[in-house]
């Protein structure tokens, strides 16, 4: 979060920075108690991140104060056999515990309770760190990209989604007067989008902005679902916080829809020929807490940017069982408008998989958008913690590949459409990518980031597809 918009700065009346008068990192335990002392929160809830890639939650309404510091404190057990199956954790010996960050803290805007969510990694029983939690992969890949390189990772996800709802004698507007950055009355979901913007600053999101997309669904009878869509982007974050920030973000998108009597899907492909839900990462490099350039003053590419580029063209099939989960996404690479399937990277090519996009500079020469590398692959069934990972550990590979030069220079789209590089198509079938993640396993493995167990379950997962 930007501390320039903690405490007393905090714009908005909701957040919890403004309640408590104190910044997110000085939080203590005695400030929570204290929010139940005043009786602004009744229940607490531990939020964490499954084995299946989906948020999870653990309801208590403390009886005392003591009872409240303890879950604050020490948090709590859970079986680790059910949360992540099949990644090598006994059902006989399965109690893990979640283990609250007070930092994370926010009010539940959906709940009739007043209550306090708490975000959870996960430990075993002596403590340590679970190999298996989605939080302890990604953290441990920070760790090792910072220790090979030197370098840090951050992330922003672009959240794409469709808001699906009865055609209605409201909806006089067909697909001409909707998409891209269109305006209400022509789109309905504007003001659903308007509410998940302000909820998500006030769960102590960075939140860039939202706007309305190109995709729009026709119903197929007069009183069928029409589907419309919009793209909430974020802000950029470390990566366990850019991870956790598009699993809220979905989550308040699609309650936010429940409550409208709408439905919100993420999935990659709504309908063939339609514009499919993409969930773009946009990367950034940095040392000592400062961005690096993606280019030097001279325009070749900075050492953190090639290390990255290359990384990504040389796992990014293996990166599709992490970024690419469900069936519609083979659909989406092959049909979709401006999807990436090729393996190739460029200057502003949407169809490329890595994309460089434009800096653009105010009228002062400061740039107006910090310099980042558009991983594209990724779609809207994206597993958000392991995807992330994976790209720091293809941005080791990539400072350790002989030759990076020449093949950053065979992969480039520019050199592709001239007929003077090399392109490979994305994976077509679930069976390719397997055989991708099983290429690039001792990677993902390196330093134990990923549990042998995990990558098992993986690939047996993904050989049935």
């Amino acid at each position: 979060m930007n501390d320039e918009l903690a405490g007393q700065d905090t714009f908005g009346e909701g957040g919890l920075e403004r309640t408590l008068g104190r910044p997110r990192e000085d939080w203590t335990v005695e400030d929570l108690v204290d929010l139940f002392r005043r009786g602004r929160a009744r229940g607490l809830s531990l939020m964490h991140v499954g084995g299946d890639g989906w948020l999870k939650r653990l309801d208590f309404v403390p009886h005392d104060a003591a009872s409240l510091r303890r879950v604050c404190e020490a948090g709590e057990r859970a079986d680790g056999s059910s949360l992540f199956p099949r990644s090598g954790i006994p059902t006989g010996a399965s109690d893990i515990v979640l283990r609250p960050r007070i930092e994370s803290g926010f009010l539940d805007p959906f709940s009739a309770v007043p209550t306090l969510v708490l975000l959870c990694g996960h430990a075993g029983p002596d403590g340590a760190p679970l190999p298996q939690s989605p939080d302890t992969i990604v953290r441990r890949a920070m760790e090792r990209l910072r220790a090979h390189t030197g370098v840090d990772l951050l992330a922003l996800g672009e959240v794409e989604y469709f808001l699906g709802k009865r055609r209605d004698e409201s909806d006089i507007y067909g697909a001409d007067d909707r998409g891209y950055h269109s305006v209400s009355p022509f789109v309905f979901g504007e003001p659903l989008r308007r509410r998940a913007l302000e909820l998500l600053v006030d769960l102590g999101l960075n939140v860039k902005y939202g706007h309305s997309e190109v995709g729009y669904i026709e119903a197929r009878e007069p009183d069928g679902v029409i589907w419309e869509q919009h793209e909430i982007e974020l802000g950029l974050e470390t990566l366990p916080r850019a991870a956790e920030a598009v699993l809220l973000t979905q989550w308040v998108l699609r309650n936010l829809a429940h409550q409208d009597g709408m439905r919100c899907s993420t999935e990659p492909i709504m309908a063939e020929g339609h514009a499919g839900n993409g969930l773009h990462f946009h990367l950034a490099p940095a040392r000592n807490g400062k961005l690096t350039p993606v280019r030097e003053t001279g325009g070749s590419l900075s050492d953190p940017a090639r290390w990255l580029i290359g990384g990504l063209v040389q796992t990014g099939a293996a990166l599709m069982a992490f970024g690419n989960r469900a069936q519609g996404s083979l659909t989406r690479l092959t049909q979709a408008k401006e999807a990436p399937n090729r393996i190739t990277w460029g200057e502003y090519d949407r169809s490329a998989l890595i994309r460089l996009p434009a800096q653009a500079m105010d009228s002062r020469g400061r740039p107006v958008n910090p310099a980042t590398i558009e991983f594209r692959l990724p779609d809207g069934s994206v597993f958000p913690h392991l995807l992330l990972a994976g790209a720091a550990l293809a941005m080791i590979k990539g400072a350790e590949t002989e030759g990076l030069d020449e093949l950053l220079e065979a992969t480039s789209a520019t050199a592709v459409k001239d007929g003077k590089g090399r392109a490979t198509s994305v994976p077509w079938s679930f069976r390719e990518v397997a055989a991708a993640v099983a290429e690039q396993r001792d990677a993902f493995e390196a330093d134990g980031v990923f549990p042998a167990a995990l990558l098992d379950g993986l690939l047996s997962d993904l050989s049935h597809l």
